[in-house]
């Protein structure tokens, strides 16, 4: 039996949310903003690497996983687990400092448009194989 990739990344990705979630939530107590961002500028950043997050993931987790279940090989689904990982620790980072790092936000958003257009080639290939 092998080892399945993306059932380690899913649980990776959900432990980062659960962080993403908690800083918005703590950001939501100290300010006193119940619902919105209240024109508090930390809680929209907030707000917003958790929104991106959200947007983004899970469509990328749900094509390596069938990109795996296709038998596309190791290496592709982790290609497509780190690029993901990477870019959205990178513009998590990024979009998260005051003032923003534009460099590391770019990058983790070309990072994560790297993976999904990898997961939907990947199954494209498969399907089509």
């Amino acid at each position: 039996m092998t080892l399945a990739a993306t059932p380690i990344y899913a649980a990776l990705f959900a432990l980062f949310f659960i962080f993403l979630s908690l800083r918005v939530a703590a950001m939501r107590r100290s300010a006193r903003v119940s619902l919105g961002d209240g024109g508090n500028a930390e809680l929209t950043r907030r707000m917003r690497v958790h929104g991106n997050f959200i947007e983004y993931v899970p469509l990328t987790l749900i094509l390596m996983a069938l990109a795996e279940l296709q038998g596309q090989p190791a290496w592709t689904i982790h290609l497509i687990g780190l690029s993901l990982a990477l870019g959205r620790l990178a513009h998590a980072y990024g979009v998260s400092q005051q003032p923003q790092i534009l460099k590391l936000r770019v990058l983790g958003m070309v990072l994560t448009i790297t993976a999904l257009t990898a997961g939907a080639l990947a199954n494209l290939a498969a399907a089509l194989a």
